[in-house]
């Protein structure tokens, strides 16, 4: 197994591979990550469960079919707060863009 992954890791399209998938050294790449990981998470503990109650509030209110979708998904977004995983992979990636 051991063998395996060291034939996997030194294989030359695994490094192109893992090449591609690094952020790109810009400014947007590092407000692509700040905002689509590190920050979303970061609002999801700080006001995660006030911003269930507003859409479970939101919900009572029969609202229209495109707004009923819209309060479910900040439902099932915000209900655990945040996630800590989420929020590594972000400061993991944030890592990587640098080095």
């Amino acid at each position: 197994m051991k063998q395996k992954l060291r034939q996997i890791a030194q294989n030359p399209k695994t490094k192109e591979a893992l090449k591609s998938m690094k952020p790109e050294k810009s400014i947007w790449g590092f407000l692509g990550i700040l905002f689509f990981f590190i920050v979303p998470e970061i609002i999801a503990f700080i006001y995660g469960t006030e911003i269930t109650a507003y859409a479970k509030n939101a919900l009572v209110l029969s609202p229209l079919w495109f707004e009923k979708y819209y309060f479910d998904f900040l439902v099932m977004m915000f209900k655990d707060g945040g996630s800590w995983l989420n929020l590594l992979i972000g400061v993991g990636l944030l890592i990587w863009l640098f080095f």
